[in-house]
């Protein structure tokens, strides 16, 4: 069982101080905040992607690469990378670097994304949001399992034999999360290719996601992946942590009522009664926890919101360490008792290794670095000018 934080990357002012974050600030303080998480003993650190105010976290393979350097340990992840309105060339170029550059620990989650103008500014059309979503993963499977790529779709430019660089690392891509809260096609994607699922886990009553998990993983097993009960689930959550449930109330209350999204509409105590929100003291958050593995079955990703709304960094410091010493040391042992036989562990670098190659070397790279044409596996100055390239004789 993996646990772990992911952040949507808001700039909120805090409304108890009225100090609005910089940009500059914001961005670093989820660098501290991921070296924090790995520090603590949490397993993932996800970051959001989103190209609209007041958002900042437009590049989270950027974000995510300077994380990497900080961390040794610890899974990063995006809790949504737009499968809609980026390339999916581009999307196989930049994981595939970033896995290299964090050394096997990453995976990603792909999905539609909820920001409507984020259609146009990148030349999409949202009325073609699903189709979009679902031809941009199939051509991302396929690059990151074909050395070469003949493809034709619909919304991109055709490829001939297209080599997508760098390959990922040992021949083996990151493990990929379908995100979504409304979409069967999702569902039913992420279980033909035997990916895991994620459900947000928020913004809904108490297991309001279930029909949408069971239906990915009746389709799990009918592809022959495993049980239904193997399926790979992830769930998200939102917590605020203090030593006594008087205190947590009392210290968030202000955030959530602050809160755009929430505080004009709902009363806290309703809202953490009839949700997934756990706000409270550590065994509180532990009990509520565990309510979503008897609601939703075993699953394998539990990621908590603890940064939004405006709070100061210093208390969100404070919610991973509560979370890393207080209530994951404690889910870790009930949820595995817990657990019923069979049910797999979610996939890291280190499983897939052994699931592809078992006791074997991984796979080399090829000597060749330069493959030139990936059509014929010439080069591409073999029938350059003899001049030109005696001239340029480094190009050969």
């Amino acid at each position: 069982m993996q646990f772990g934080i992911f952040s949507v990357s808001d700039v909120t002012k805090d409304p108890v101080t009225g100090k609005t974050p910089s940009e500059a600030e914001r961005l670093q303080a989820l660098l501290r905040i991921g070296q924090k998480a790995d520090e603590v003993g949490l397993d993932v650190f996800a970051v959001g992607e989103h190209h609209n105010p007041p958002f900042v976290s437009s590049s989270p393979t950027t974000l995510l690469a300077a994380v990497a350097a900080l961390t040794k340990r610890i899974i990063l992840s995006t809790s949504v990378t737009l499968m809609t309105t980026n390339d999916p060339v581009k999307l196989a170029e930049d994981y595939a670097m970033l896995q290299h550059i964090a050394k096997g620990r990453l995976d990603l989650m792909v999905g539609r994304g909820n920001t409507v103008p984020v259609y146009p500014w990148f030349g999409k059309d949202i009325r073609k949001g699903l189709p979009l979503a679902l031809e941009n993963y199939n051509l991302l499977h396929r690059l990151w399992r074909e050395d070469v790529v003949d493809w034709e779709g619909g919304f991109r430019s055709a490829l001939q034999g297209f080599t997508s660089t760098p390959r990922p690392l040992d021949d083996v891509p990151p493990f990929v999360w379908h995100g979504s809260i409304r979409t069967p096609e999702i569902a039913e994607q992420a279980a033909y290719y035997g990916n895991g699922f994620f459900a947000n886990n928020l913004l809904a009553p108490n297991l309001h996601f279930k029909p949408l998990v069971d239906l990915y993983r009746q389709r799990f097993e009918h592809y022959g992946h495993g049980t239904a009960a193997q399926a790979i689930v992830g769930l998200g959550g939102h917590s605020f942590i203090a030593k006594n449930s008087q205190n947590a109330v009392r210290t968030f209350r202000p955030y959530f009522e602050g809160s755009p999204i929430y505080g004009h509409s709902y009363d806290l105590e309703d809202y953490m009664e009839s949700t997934p929100m756990s706000v409270g003291s550590p065994q509180q958050v532990i009990d509520k926890t565990l309510t979503f593995q008897e609601g939703f079955g075993d699953y394998q990703r539990q990621l908590w919101v603890v940064d939004a709304f405006g709070l100061p960094i210093e208390q969100v410091l404070e919610q991973i360490e509560l979370l890393g010493t207080e209530v994951v040391p404690v889910l870790r042992k009930e949820m595995d008792a817990r657990r019923a036989p069979g049910v797999p562990d979610a996939p890291t670098h280190e499983s897939l290794l052994r699931a592809k190659y078992g006791a074997a070397a991984p796979r080399q790279p090829k000597p060749r670095a330069n493959r030139g044409d990936n059509l014929t596996g010439s080069s591409p100055y073999e029938d350059s000018d003899p001049d030109l390239i005696a001239r340029f004789p480094t190009v050969a």
